[in-house]
């Protein structure tokens, strides 16, 4: 990169432009995380985010067009990973149903538990606007279908798409309460609890 180069900002520090945006965008992300997870939706504005960020708005709506655009960005980019890692703890050949859920609804409880912060963003903050919340579950269904693609072919697709459904959607609520109160308790036995829910409407179809 020559000095022209430099001087129109292309490198500063050793890093591209690319590079420092991409930094800031982690910078406002890990904010967000933070504030939306400690805090009510309502009480965390841009200027809290980039202030904790240590950017500029200018910097942050290069990025998201407000505030609502940033938690659902936000939400849906951990929602995806908690699913990565979720999908990871599942056997390859299970033998059952309760093969497939209890690996996974523990996978997930514990990383709620040690993620408090991103528990809260996915669970309680991001749900209260209800378009993004009713897209999650059908989103997290579809994962859900795909994890029992082993173990079960639908005969009446309708009714299997609904139960699936139904069953994140009250696991959801599970966790909901159980974030709300603290997490309390023994993590795993939630985990088996979700478990028992999760074969029951399963095993139905």
């Amino acid at each position: 990169m020559d000095a022209t180069s430099a001087r129109r900002g292309e490198t500063y520090g050793g890093r591209s432009r690319a590079q420092r945006a991409s930094d800031r965008r982690e910078r406002i992300v890990a904010s967000a995380v933070h504030l939306f997870g400690t805090r009510d939706y309502d009480d965390v504005t841009v200027t809290d985010v980039c202030s904790r960020a240590k950017v500029s708005k200018r910097y942050f709506y290069e990025h998201f067009r407000d505030r609502e655009d940033l938690v659902i960005k936000v939400q849906r980019e951990r929602n995806e990973w908690l699913l990565r890692e979720v999908a990871a703890a599942a056997p390859p050949s299970p033998a059952g149903l309760a093969d497939v859920f209890r690996p996974a609804l523990r996978t997930l409880v514990g990383l709620l538990r040690d993620n408090p912060e991103t528990a809260h963003v996915i669970y309680i903050n991001a749900p209260r606007m209800e378009t993004r919340r009713r897209g999650v579950l059908h989103e997290d269904a579809h994962f859900v279908g795909l994890m029992l693609r082993p173990l079960m072919t639908p005969k009446d697709q309708v009714a299997y798409d609904r139960t699936l459904l139904a069953l994140v959607a009250g696991v959801s609520e599970v966790i909901i309460d159980w974030l709300t109160h603290g997490m309390p308790g023994d993590p795993d036995q939630l985990a088996d609890h979700l478990t028992t829910i999760a074969v029951a409407l399963a095993g139905s179809l």
